[in-house]
């Protein structure tokens, strides 16, 4: 993997060169820094490195409880998470979305709603992916090192903007269905939802594992009925070479918003297709090309969604049937299929889903 794309690694402090180039300009910005990250030694932070071992991204997390009083306004909540440190060197990667992922997931994995960071106002690249997700500039944080811009994400309240809103799903008006996705595929584009029973080792952390916005291209006749907002239940259905109907390893895993669909003659080329989905899709430049050039009964697609959710608990196949109303697999072909209201609210039911985080 080249550097531009990096792996995020979840690294003790204590095994972090604090020497490395990377943190001269946080250690010039904070005096305390060298101080802060020599007391840290065995607590672990996010972190990416170039080919040659140099730092290019640096991420801390913390769960803290209790009003924060050290910034202005006051943050009046129980429970929030602190992004204690963040910088990115590189430019024109997707390791800004990646790491707003890790704060989101983060946050939901320790039931927490409210997200903030202090940002000194020049850092206006940083800013400006953080403003893109929902984080809104909310106070100052006075301290000896200056005055920063407290930004703040209230995953409590929604603006009817998908970006902003994320990982907040408004499905009251949106139409709901399940999108069936191969094994092969699946873990890689979905990694937070890998069964228990997968070799985690086959996901690589790649820009279009742990991003944000993934890219499916398919044929499915019911795609064009789809439109932006529509909520989407991804479904790891059974090998293709096994005929069986997978009861018991067929799973719904994850819920995705669709961003845009765009249907293959709206490209002006096979490379115009390329370099709309490859950064969010886990076909090669060639795969593509070829699916490209297939000639089909119904036109290729493209659909871009938001993979806002991993379902904590992950619903068999035979549970979807005889529990939330899904069809009889063996009539009904499990590609696209477009589910009610209630079929949609009782799959959520089954795959447990943190509370608040879909409004129906």
């Amino acid at each position: 993997m080249s550097s531009a794309e990096g792996v995020i690694k979840a690294v003790k402090f204590g095994d972090i060169n604090l020497n490395d180039p990377f943190f001269d300009s946080l250690k010039k910005a904070y005096r305390e820094f060298s101080d802060w990250f020599e007391r840290k030694h065995e607590e672990k932070a996010f972190i990416v490195y170039d080919d040659e071992d140099y730092v290019q991204a640096f991420l801390y997390l913390k769960v803290e409880h209790g009003p924060v009083v050290d910034i202005e306004p006051p943050l009046m909540t129980s429970k929030c998470l602190k992004v204690g440190t963040l910088k990115i060197n590189a430019r024109g990667t997707k390791l800004g979305e990646r790491f707003v992922k890790k704060i989101v997931d983060t946050a939901i994995f320790n039931d927490v709603r409210h997200c903030y960071v202090t940002v000194f106002q020049q850092h206006e690249v940083l800013i400006k992916i953080l403003t893109r997700y929902g984080f809104k500039q909310y106070g100052v944080k006075h301290t000896k090192n200056g005055t920063e811009n407290v930004y703040l994400k209230d995953m409590t309240r929604i603006s009817g903007d998908l970006l902003t809103d994320y990982p907040i799903i408004d499905a009251r008006k949106s139409q709901k269905w399940l999108l069936a996705i191969y094994p092969k595929y699946h873990s890689i584009l979905f990694p937070d939802s890998i069964l228990k029973t997968e070799d985690a080792s086959i996901v690589d952390d790649v820009s279009f594992s742990n991003s944000i916005h993934k890219a499916y291209l398919g044929h499915a006749v019911e795609i064009p009925k789809m439109k932006i907002g529509d909520c989407i239940v991804i479904y790891r259905c059974g090998s293709p070479q096994n005929n069986e109907i997978a009861w018991y390893r067929s799973v719904a895993t994850s819920l995705c918003v669709v961003e845009e669909i765009r249907k293959k003659s709206s490209f002006t080329s096979k490379e115009d297709l390329v370099a709309y989905c490859q950064k969010y899709s886990v076909f090669s430049s060639d795969d593509i090309c070829d699916l490209y050039d297939m000639k089909k009964r119904t036109e290729l697609h493209t659909i871009k969604m938001m993979y806002n959710i991993a379902f904590p608990k992950r619903p068999i196949l035979k549970d979807l049937v005889e529990h939330a109303g899904l069809p009889d697999p063996k009539r009904t072909y499990y590609g696209l299929v477009r589910l009610t209201d209630d079929q949609f609210k009782k799959i959520l039911a089954l795959g447990q889903i943190y509370e608040g985080l879909v409004i129906n």
